[in-house]
């Protein structure tokens, strides 16, 4: 892995978990990671019982604007993260991916909400662990 790898979180409407999952990025990375995030079918705005979930920690995700997930942005991408966005997220040869099975808060109550925003939180500190760890021989070969 590069020294500042990219990671791109895809969920559908990139209005929800792939924000709060990249919000979470940034905070507990610093700008170790370049984190970056779209949807296959991005909504007009962020999921705003997600921005409150998200507040509640400390992290203010109100001025993202949900994007189109682009064949650029992925290629270049070190990890991709993939949240429900099914069969239209691209596959690049030699790119991690890991998908990240978790609740939709659309439409959700906020107490649901923050459920899926600590389990975003745990995945990511996960992620973070391993970004951190150097590489291994086995790794490189």
């Amino acid at each position: 892995m590069m020294s500042k790898p990219s990671v791109l979180f895809v969920c559908v409407h990139n209005a929800g978990r792939s924000q709060m999952a990249a919000g979470w990025l940034r905070h507990l990375a610093g700008d170790s990671v370049e984190v970056r995030s779209a949807g296959s079918d991005p909504a007009e705005r962020i999921n705003p019982v997600a921005v409150e979930a998200m507040r509640e920690v400390g992290i203010d995700i109100t001025a993202n604007t949900p994007r189109k997930l682009d064949w650029d942005t992925a290629e270049s991408s070190d990890v991709l993260i993939t949240m429900g966005c099914g069969d239209v997220c691209p596959v690049f040869p030699g790119k991690r991916y890991l998908d990240w099975q978790l609740d939709d808060p659309a439409g959700r109550e906020l107490e649901a909400v923050r459920s899926i925003r600590d389990e975003i939180r745990h995945h990511v500190e996960q992620l973070l662990d391993e970004l951190r760890r150097p590489p291994t021989a086995e790794s490189q070969s």
